[in-house]
């Protein structure tokens, strides 16, 4: 069945938006929400829903920071009208530095600057590098100085480990705008048993001012515009 113009806006809000039952089950959601659920459980979401609700029928505004992966948020509201359903709305931040000028550099093939950093770091070291690639990406425009800057620090947070995988993906249905153009993005994740948090203030200080942006949990995320020319 065809959406009506105001649950278009709703699909396609940049906020996820879902709707349960009064046991937690999902009954509906937006675009946004199915891409949030890659980051936290419904269980999780369902509980925040049933937390900051209004005590009596009717809709409630909460401030409040959260962090799901890549996601943060600044607010959430709340909705019921009866007893057998409660809607939930978060409000996202945004999630890059829109000040940011769009990146300069030459065509490069991000999996070369990887194995390169890899190597560099594999000296003298007994730690075991393992590495997930996704083949299709394509060389990108970037300042591979940055780049391997970025890699070589985060490579150095996991200095204590036996093991550290390197992953590069897709953010699917994820955008960054430069000079009124949207650009897809992609990810280098990077993870281990143990992270050195000392130097995690060093990485972000390195990346505040490139074009690509870093999200820290148990892994360290380099997320950076697919700008094929």
């Amino acid at each position: 069945m065809k959406m009506t113009f105001e649950q278009q806006w709703l699909e396609y809000d940049y906020n996820p938006f879902i709707l349960f039952s009064s046991n937690g089950k999902i009954i509906s959601l937006n675009t946004e929400a199915q891409f949030l659920l890659g980051s936290v459980t419904k269980n999780e979401i369902f509980e925040l829903a049933t937390t900051y609700a209004n005590i009596t029928f009717g809709f409630k505004t909460t401030f409040i920071e959260l962090n799901f992966g890549r996601y943060k948020f600044f607010g959430l509201t709340i909705g019921y009208e009866n007893e057998e359903e409660i809607g939930i709305k978060l409000y996202q931040a945004p999630s890059f530095k829109v000040k940011n000028p769009k990146p300069i550099g030459e065509l490069t093939n991000i999996f070369t600057l990887i194995d390169l950093c890899i190597s560099t770091n594999s000296i003298s070291s007994s730690i075991v590098y393992t590495k997930e690639f996704d083949p299709t990406i394509p060389e990108v425009v970037l300042n591979a100085n940055n780049v391997i800057k970025a890699l070589n620090k985060a490579y150095s947070c996991f200095s204590e480990n036996k093991t550290i995988n390197t992953k590069v993906y897709f953010r699917i249905g994820e955008h960054i705008n430069f000079e009124d153009k949207k650009y897809s993005i992609f990810s280098i994740e990077i993870s281990a048993e143990i992270i050195d948090n000392k130097k995690i203030n060093e990485l972000q200080l390195l990346v505040d001012n490139t074009s690509f942006y870093i999200d820290i949990q148990s892994n360290i995320t380099i997320n950076i515009p697919m700008i094929l020319a």
